[in-house]
Parts: C-alpha cells; structure tokens; sequence
C-alpha cells in the first residue's frame, strides 16, 4: 500500500534573496507598491468573517484607524490597478473596497481585499502576503510550466496576488462529483484529475489536498471543459516524501483518486499522462530563457533542509531509473533532472506518438 502524503512539521518562510530578486526585477515582478504587508499588519481591531450561511470561516474582517483607513484603500486601488489595468487608475474611479479580510491560518497569514464596481455590484478579489521564496518559485513554475497565468507582484518582502477563481476542489466532491450534471462528461474530469497530478509531480508542487485547488468549468458545444489550477504554492519543492508531491495519495483526495480508476482503464490514464507531459516539455521550450533563469536562482537557493533534498533524490532517483538525481543537491536541480527525465522518456517513443517539440 502507498504511503499517504500528509504533512509533517510546519513549512517555515524563506526569504527572497538576492539572485531571485534579481529574477523578479528582470522580468518585472518586483514593483514599488503603496502598500505593504506590514501596513495592512497594523489593523486595530478584527471581527469573525460567517459565509452565506452563518457558519464560520478561517477568515476575519479587518478594521483599521479612521484616519488611515481612507488613504489606505486609495493605496489598495492603485495595488488593483497594477494588477488589472498595467497602473492605470483612470478606468477604475468606480470601484471600491468593501472590506480588508485576514487569515491566521496557514504560513502565509495572507490579507484579502475585496474590490467592488459601484456600477454593477460585482465584486473581485486579491491578496497581500508575507513574501517566501517558495511560493515565489511556485507561483513562477506554475506560469511556466503549466497552462495557467499567474499574475503576482512582489514589493520586498510583500507578496500581491490575484485571486484564482474556481469550484474548491473539496466542494466539488461534496456538490458535483458523481452527481448527475449533464454538462460535465465524467471521462473529461477523470483526464484533468490525471494531468493535474502529473504537472504537480514533474514541477514538484507538493500539499494539493483537495481544498489546495479549484476546478474551472467552461460550457462549451459538446458539454462543459474542466481545468484544475492550484491556489496554494507554500510547499513548492521542501517535503522529501516523494508521494507529497502526487495529489492521488492524500486522503482528502481519495474520492478523485477512486473516480479516476473508475472512469479511465490504465492504458487511457497513461496516454493522458503522456500528453501533459509533452505538454510540459513545450511549454519549457517557449519559456526557455525564463524557465532556465528561475530553476538556475532555485538551484542556488536554500528551500528545505538537506536530509528533504537527499530522501527526494534518492525516491526520484528509483522511480526514474535515473543515477542522474544522485548528483543533484537542490531542489531546483531536481525540477530540471524531472524535466530532463520525462524528455527523454518521450523522446524514446516512437516517433507517431511524440510531441512537436521531440520530433
């Protein structure tokens, strides 16, 4: 039986150190914002945040002084800005902020900002976090590597971070999974539960317990299309447990898993993981300069203590079949060995079934 992927001791927070700074600015992730975590950290008083329902979240509302709390949601409109419009305020004098939310729970601590169109009442979302270089690399793997943009800022040790909107995956097990819905095709979920496990494995994103990540569905001609994106890169590359990094071994997601062998016969299921693999290999090839910049500051960067990094090397290596991960001595050198495993496994099938970047 394999072993379940649940979590260990507390993740701590890894600062961002020059040579990522030096990637952030580069590409024009690192900007100069009106507002601060710590600023936001300076709230007077909290109140418990109730769902639509009464019942309790994770989350309190915020309140701040009188007098600062005028100029401090003008700062966070302009934060809005650069993430929605490239800084332009103009197009935004009808939005405001309707409350500032804060969340003890888990290594982020993140601040939430509710922004709302006076016109039309719909309201958007984003978040100001304390910066660590693990969510860093994981937010800018996630844009490379996988079919999601990630929009993100960082201003020293602050973290900006739009909101990824989608079905929690544990509320799509409760409401959606296995339910009667017309518009989802049973066979398409099973797919996207297969590749997502694979993106997560390959780029080494560990913790995607189901309430880790959302399902985006899209009507379409034929039935509703699905995607699983990720909402949670604290555990980007730290754990060692090689199951930590595949979603199918966490209890929380047992229910996907056993849709899965449902739904799909073995054959089906590699061919899908096949695909996102080949997938991962062109998405490399067309962020090559980008993806070669963050993995170059990853290797050279400390993200999780040395006897993670050698149990992980040592399970990449047996599972691979591959010596190469013995040499590796961090964790961004095991991102560009998996990278360089699953190339030479699709360059070793025939040459029908490869990918246009193989052939």
């Amino acid at each position: 039986m394999a072993e379940e992927a649940r979590p260990q001791l507390k993740k701590p927070s890894f600062p961002i150190n020059d040579r990522l700074l030096e990637y952030l600015r580069r590409y024009k992730r690192e900007q100069k914002l009106p507002v601060t975590y710590d600023r936001l950290n300076g709230f007077e008083e909290s109140i418990p945040l109730v769902d639509r329902n009464g019942v309790p979240t994770l989350w309190d509302s915020v309140i701040y002084n009188r007098l600062e709390m005028g100029p401090l949601h003008e700062d966070l409109k302009r934060v809005y800005a650069l993430l929605r419009t490239a800084g332009d305020t103009s197009v935004l004098k009808h939005v405001y902020v309707d409350r500032i939310d804060y969340c003890s729970f888990g290594n982020s601590r993140p601040f939430r900002i509710r922004i709302v169109n006076a016109y039309n009442d719909n309201a958007d979302h984003f978040y100001i976090k304390r910066g660590d270089a693990s969510r860093v690399y994981g937010l800018e793997l996630e844009h490379l590597l996988s079919p999601n943009r990630m929009n993100y800022f960082t201003c020293g040790d602050s973290l900006v971070e739009e909101h990824v909107a989608g079905i929690p995956g544990n509320v799509f097990i409760d409401d959606w999974l296995g339910s009667s819905r017309a518009e989802l095709n049973p066979v398409r979920v099973a797919k996207e539960l297969v590749k997502f496990n694979e993106r997560c494995f390959i780029r080494l994103l560990g913790d995607m317990r189901s309430y880790n990540f959302v399902m985006v569905v899209t009507p379409d001609f034929e039935g509703a299309q699905l995607r699983l994106r990720a909402m949670d890169f604290d555990q980007q590359s730290y754990e060692g447990r090689l199951n930590f990094y595949r979603p199918q071994f966490f209890p929380e997601n047992r229910s996907f898993a056993l849709f899965c062998v449902q739904q799909l016969r073995p054959e089906t299921a590699q061919q899908y993981q096949r695909e996102e693999q080949v997938a991962i290999l062109n998405r490399a090839a067309i962020a090559e300069e980008k993806l070669g910049a963050i993995l170059e500051a990853m290797a050279l960067d400390t993200i999780s203590p040395p006897e993670n990094r050698a149990e992980l090397r040592q399970a990449l290596a047996d599972h691979f079949k591959r010596d190469a991960y013995l040499k590796c001595n961090s964790m961004g050198e095991l991102v560009r060995e998996n990278l360089e495993s699953i190339r030479i496994s699709a360059a070793s099938q025939p040459s029908g079934t490869r990918g246009p970047i193989l052939e």
